[in-house]
């Protein structure tokens, strides 16, 4: 016993040592890092001890610590209402088709960039796909709502083509259609910005090997460029699995309608409406938390996998 205890203090000792070596060497990164740690703390890991009122039947008057124990009685009543296998799986379909759509597309615009050779050309594309990233939401379902309207652009096109004119956003087949294209254009120039950097720490002597061998563009692409970021797009796959269970409500809330809640209602919608607006902070705060720890155990087994397969993970 006495020598497990000297080996523990021992590797404790060698530890301190190391951090403490770590810590004089990169004193300045510490010190600059304490103001985002501290923010993560007030802000993202304080305010977690308020999820206990997912298991309490919450009172304003009583407050968080007062309020009765009621244990899962939310989780049962969420499960059982008609709208939990709706608005589960209108989440779920919507982060799919993200997956399916959004998320290769800024791999491929990254490719189709990287084989610009003109500066100026290169530069006036990636600013063009840059500019959607950082005009507000409420900007873009604005534009959205306008171009899908029956006098919109998009039903100027299809009257072209004697297609009669309708609201898209009345047609609850459109709906995730809309959301899906809408996102990809708003974020896939920003999104490439990871994969040009991945692509950019290519080695440029692999390229002359694979011209040496006699292999055409297609082939360095295939066989020098995509294995090149691949660690790169499994992280980023990775950490969409992560989000599986997420869609930001403040879209979905300005687009959708009456007539699109079966295919547009979603977990964050649902949880805005019942929480904020019904004052049903304890039932809301359990349907988020299901979210969440559906989301963490997305992430985990996708990691794992990809750990087990191809070696590359988060942690």
């Amino acid at each position: 016993m006495k020598l497990v205890e000297d080996t523990m203090k021992m590797r404790f000792s060698g530890y301190k040592m190391m951090l403490t070596k770590d810590f004089m060497r990169n004193k300045y990164i510490y010190i600059m890092a304490v103001p985002m740690v501290i923010y993560y703390l007030l802000f993202h890991y304080l305010p977690m001890y308020g999820a206990v009122i997912a298991f309490k039947n919450f009172s304003i008057a009583d407050g968080i610590i007062k309020s009765p124990w009621i244990g899962f009685e939310h989780f049962i009543r969420f499960f059982s209402s008609p709208y939990f296998v709706r608005i589960t799986m209108n989440t779920f379909i919507i982060n799919l088709y993200m997956l399916l759509f959004a998320l290769p597309m800024p791999i491929i615009f990254s490719l189709l960039l990287n084989e610009i050779r003109q500066n100026k050309l290169k530069s006036l594309f990636q600013t063009i796909s840059y500019l959607p990233h950082f005009i507000s939401i409420i900007v873009v379902c604005g534009m959205i709502i306008q171009f899908t309207g029956e006098q919109g652009i998009i039903n100027d096109f299809l009257a072209s083509f004697n297609i009669p004119r309708s609201s898209l956003l009345l047609d609850p087949k459109l709906f995730r259609s809309i959301y899906v294209i809408s996102g990809i254009w708003k974020e896939v120039g920003w999104e490439a910005i990871i994969y040009l950097s991945a692509l950019a720490c290519i080695d440029p002597t692999q390229y002359e090997a694979a011209r040496i061998d006699g292999a055409s563009k297609w082939h360095q692409m295939i066989n020098v460029t995509i294995p090149g970021i691949i660690p790169t797009i499994v992280t980023m796959l990775i950490l969409r699995i992560g989000q599986m269970m997420n869609v930001g409500f403040e879209k979905v809330m300005l687009l959708y309608n009456q007539n699109t809640y079966e295919t547009a209602d979603v977990i964050s919608t649902y949880v805005y409406r019942v929480g904020l607006l019904n004052f049903n902070y304890d039932y809301s705060t359990a349907v988020g938390l299901f979210n969440s720890l559906i989301n963490f155990s997305l992430l985990i087994l996708a990691n794992s996998i990809s750990r087990k397969v191809n070696e590359t993970s988060l942690w």
